[in-house]
């Protein structure tokens, strides 16, 4: 996966403010969908991965600077994406503890096949970690390093999450699913 770092950072920029806005805007036109899938995964409430999303740039707005000067401007957005959506999501379920209200089923949207939305409503019964590790790997498409970086733990760790996760997600869609990629 390519780091999106926007033309007008490569190419030294103009005007302090119209630049960040502009770089900002760039950086959103490249990574925001990947971003939302990602959240989406994690949450699988589409609503929830759009506000964590947005939330991110909003803190990108406000301080642009410090996402723009980040080595990869990407992985600082969808850290702070994913770490609204842990946050958000974990809200929500223990809320729904209290209450005891059984989660809602993942939404069904326009164009999304019910094999999607079977896998969104299995990956609801894994671990958070192996959740979030499946997310990232294979929604997201983020290497199994970058997934290890982003969720702050050995990569060893994480390819154990990837294989519990994918092994569960099996059993529970009566599916083979494998375990033939290398990286995981």
């Amino acid at each position: 996966m390519a780091v999106v770092k926007p033309d007008i950072l490569r190419d030294g920029g103009g005007a302090a403010g119209l630049t960040d806005v502009a770089a900002i805007e760039e950086l959103y036109r490249g990574c925001a969908r990947r971003m939302v899938v990602a959240a989406y995964g994690l949450t699988g409430n589409l609503a929830e991965a759009q506000d964590a999303v947005q939330e991110a740039f909003v803190r990108a707005v406000a301080a642009p600077q410090k996402v723009l000067r980040a080595e990869n401007p990407e992985a600082w957005l969808r850290t702070v994406a994913l770490n609204v959506a842990r946050s958000r999501f974990r809200r929500r379920q223990h809320l729904d503890m209290l209450m005891r209200r059984k989660p809602p089923l993942p939404e069904t949207l326009p164009g999304m096949s019910a094999d999607r939305i079977a896998l969104l409503h299995a990956m609801r019964q894994l671990s958070v970690r192996e959740r979030e590790a499946i997310a990232l790997h294979h929604l997201a498409d983020l290497e199994v390093t970058q997934v290890a970086e982003i969720l702050g733990a050995p990569v060893g760790t994480v390819k154990s999450w990837l294989k519990r996760g994918r092994t569960k997600l099996a059993g529970l869609l009566g599916d083979d699913l494998g375990d033939d990629d290398d990286n995981a």
